[in-house]
């Protein structure tokens, strides 16, 4: 106390100014240091709150990345089923499709050889001409359409009919004698006969070693297989020559007809060379073909039924295929989502602590700081109070002071004390006061609710009570209308029976005037009918004169006026001698015009026109200029051909180079990444795999790769540093196979944290041997290995500038 009176004293030879201004700088002090410790209490309680939750959400999407990750193998086994299944069905509807076209072309080809082969039978001759005459009855059809013969044994047969296979046959004589007439009426040629009907029953015929009787050989219809057989009756079949000389020889009044077509008999004898095919031949041939072709339709029609069906499977399968992939994408999202969520709550978490860890450290600070200052406050107050107190009051009002201050701190204790209970009190009562206003307010609510559902209620009711008024009044009025309905109503009966009187009446004129008029509109229709007609025939008419006329002009090059003066049906025709025969001197030179016998020498000539077919000046002009082109164009394919074989073995060449530069790579490529990826990833394990190693020209490459801890090996599923540490493995395992004077790499290591990002760096020290490396970076440890700083800075002037600064120079200076 002597000591703080001492002090006090010289403080007032200071001045008590002085004293007291320093008293409160350090009471405002004090007064901030605990406004700023109440604030850092507060940070620190929500850091530690967002670790807590942070934590807890890390835990729980960890649980969830569990059961993620044990879906996501199934899904990858319904994933390769699905696209097993989906690879099937495509090569089903691949190899049906190519079937089916095939089934397709072999159709369109038989088809078309069925119509070559139709259009050859089509006869232009007396056989052609009865086939299409309409007036001839007794026809049956080719000898050819009507018997059936094995192919083998088809050469033998026509060899024993003769001319008889290339025959019309007809029902009876009767009919051959009206075909033979009608062909010499139209002079339309000569056609043999095959005359049906019936016949008596074959002979039994002894067998005959090494030979079959021809009549066995052949199948025909009922009305003409007596005459079939009575044409071959005596015919035997054998295999060649030799054996047909020598059944001839035991059997001397047989006809011996070989598989090739040669003919024996005992006076006479056929055979050689292949001739032009007859119609059994064509006929056979086209029965070939159209089987053919019906049984290639049938196997269309089956394979585009199996193709439907197969495409249906194919589509159910690509679906399949669409909706486990779309679940494994889902899933691959999902866990994305979750990895990426737990990479930012961990990141919260850890940036939690940090701030608590922080604001701990601060407020030990704070604490120390008001400590500090509290005691430095008292001290100054204390030396205030002294020396403001008078010397010789010093002693007195220290004790004084003393005991007031403790007298002053148990009254401020108690006061405090007191304070707390009153705002608790205050607070429990403003609850209870918002309570009871919240219920009271409440009630009012429900009090104005009834009061309006009340009068509601009521204006209801009188409106009730009007409408009963009005509905009376209704009923009156409605009895009224009633009554004067009923007198309408008998009034409008009366007056409807007058008017359906007068409309009967009024039908009946109807009727009789409207069949009047279909009667006379029939006549119109029928005379308007005959005036078309007569128009039409005279318009018809003049058109064929002014053809004929036309024709005239343009064919013969003769006026129509002289062409009848000249040519008509009044002057005679003269006599034409054909070519090869001597003219009668006797015979007239010219004979009268009659019209049926000139239109008889008109369809002859026309036939003969046809048959001549159409004659082309230019054929041999023509002819020569495509075979010089066909020449040409040998020539040009044969260098296509020679060109393209040079490509292809050149193609082959290249193809072999790249598939040995690509495996070399590929090699080199994978071992390195197997040493880079566990450097990047200690404890993983990362390799390259080729999507098809039996095709290295078209192969993809996949990178898997699975951290330590982790069973996933998807990129997809990996954070977003362990993927771009991935691709960095991937880049430098690259490097390493295949090294470069330089690299550039713009911000590899930005989501890489400090662990990774050291064992990275790593990597480039190694690099940084052997090439340059250019990398565009914000990390210092990245900026700490380079041997040069390159720096883009912006003035005030709004112009940038480059700074450069060599960083191993200076650290060897």
């Amino acid at each position: 106390e002597l000591a703080t009176s001492l002090r006090g004293a010289a403080d007032r030879r200071e001045g008590v100014a002085r004293l007291a201004g320093q008293v409160a700088a350090r009471r405002s002090r004090v007064e901030a240091t605990q406004a700023e410790l109440g604030r850092l209490r507060e940070s620190l309680v929500a850091a530690q709150a967002r670790g807590a939750d942070a934590t807890t959400q890390f835990a729980a999407l960890e649980s969830q990345v569990a059961g993620v990750e044990e879906g996501e193998e199934g899904l990858d086994a319904e994933h390769e089923a699905a696209l097993e299944a989906l690879e099937t069905a495509n090569a089903q509807v691949t190899d049906l499709t190519e079937r089916l076209g095939a089934a397709e072309r072999e159709r369109t080809a038989l088809e078309s050889r069925a119509e070559t082969l139709e259009l050859s039978l089509t006869r232009k001759d007396g056989v052609g001409a009865l086939l299409a005459a309409d007036g001839v009855s007794g026809t049956i059809g080719t000898v050819a359409a009507l018997l059936a013969v094995d192919p083998r044994d088809e050469e033998a047969v026509v060899a024993a009919l003769g001319a008889i296979a290339d025959a019309v046959a007809v029902e009876s004589v009767e009919a051959a004698v009206d075909a033979i007439r009608y062909l010499r009426t139209e002079d339309a040629g000569r056609v043999s006969l095959l005359v049906g009907g019936s016949s008596s029953a074959p002979a039994v015929r002894a067998p005959i070693d090494g030979a079959q009787w021809a009549v066995d050989l052949v199948q025909a219809p009922e009305h003409v297989r007596g005459a079939v057989a009575e044409l071959l009756d005596g015919v035997v079949v054998v295999d060649d020559l030799a054996q047909a000389r020598a059944t001839l020889a035991a059997h001397p009044d047989l006809v011996v007809a070989t598989r090739t077509g040669d003919v024996l008999s005992r006076h006479h004898a056929s055979g050689g060379s292949a001739t032009a095919p007859s119609a059994l031949h064509l006929q056979s041939a086209l029965d070939q073909a159209r089987h053919g072709a019906a049984e290639a339709t049938a196997t269309a029609e089956r394979l585009r039924f199996e193709l439907a069906a197969a495409t249906t499977a194919q589509a159910a399968a690509d679906d399949a295929h669409e909706a486990t992939l779309e679940r494994l994408n889902e899933s691959d999202a999902a866990l994305a989502a979750v990895a990426e969520q737990l990479g930012h709550l961990g990141s919260t978490a850890r940036a939690a602590r940090a701030e608590a860890e922080r604001v701990e450290a601060s407020l030990e600070v704070a604490s120390r700081t008001l400590e500090q200052d509290t005691a430095d406050l008292a001290e100054l107050t204390e030396r205030l109070a002294a020396a403001e107190v008078e010397p010789a009051e010093s002693e007195a009002a220290i004790l004084e002071g003393s005991a007031r201050r403790d007298r002053l701190a148990e009254h401020a204790t108690g006061a405090r004390s007191r304070e707390t209970e009153s705002r608790l009190s205050l607070r429990t009562v403003e609850e209870r006061a918002r309570a009871l206003a919240g219920r009271a307010e409440s009630l009012e609510r429900a009090a104005r609710t009834e009061r309006a559902a009340r009068e509601k209620a009521a204006e209801r009711e009188r409106a009730r009570a009007r409408q009963v008024v009005v509905a009376q009044a209704v009923r009156i009025g409605a009895d009224r209308a009633l009554a004067s309905l009923d007198v309408s109503l008998r009034r409008a009966s009366d007056e409807r029976d007058e008017a359906e009187t007068a409309r009967g009446e009024r039908d009946r004129l109807i009727a009789v005037t409207r069949a009047d008029v279909e009667q006379r509109a029939a006549e119109l229709a029928r005379l308007t009918d005959v005036a078309h007609r007569d128009e039409v025939a005279r318009t018809q008419q003049r058109l064929r004169v002014e053809a004929l006329q036309n024709r005239s002009v343009e064919e013969l090059g003769i006026d129509p006026a002289v062409l009848l003066d000249e040519f008509g049906p009044h002057r005679d025709v003269p006599v034409v001698v054909m070519p090869g025969t001597e003219a009668d001197p006797e015979a007239p030179t010219a004979v009268p015009y009659v019209r049926e016998q000139q239109e008889k020498r008109l369809r002859a000539a026309e036939r003969a026109l046809s048959l001549l077919g159409r004659v082309n000046p230019l054929a041999l002009e023509e002819f020569a200029a495509l075979e010089e082109r066909h020449k040409f164009l040998t020539d040009q394919l044969a260098d296509l051909k020679k060109s393209r074989a040079d490509l292809l073995v050149i193609v082959k060449e290249i193809d072999e180079r790249v598939e040995q530069v690509f495996a070399d790579a590929y090699r080199d490529t994978a071992a390195a990444f197997d040493v880079v990826f566990p450097r990047l990833f200690p404890g993983g394990e990362g390799r390259l795999v080729l999507t098809d190693p039996d095709n290295m020209l078209t192969t993809g490459i996949d990178v898997e790769a699975r951290p330590a801890g982790k069973k996933v090996k998807r990129l997809s599923l990996l954070s977003g540093g362990e993927r771009s540490l991935t691709a960095v493995a991937m880049l430098v395992a690259i490097f390493k196979a295949r090294p470069s004077p330089f690299y550039v790499m713009d911000e590899v290591e930005a989501a890489l944290d400090d662990a990774n990002l050291g064992r990275l760096l790593e990597i480039f020290r190694e690099l940084q041997e052997d090439s340059q490396l250019i990398v565009v970076t914000h990390q210092k440890r990245t900026m700490e290995i380079a041997d040069a700083l390159y720096g883009v800075t912006m003035r005030g002037d709004g112009v940038t500038t480059v700074i450069s600064q060599r960083m191993r120079e200076d650290a060897a200076v």
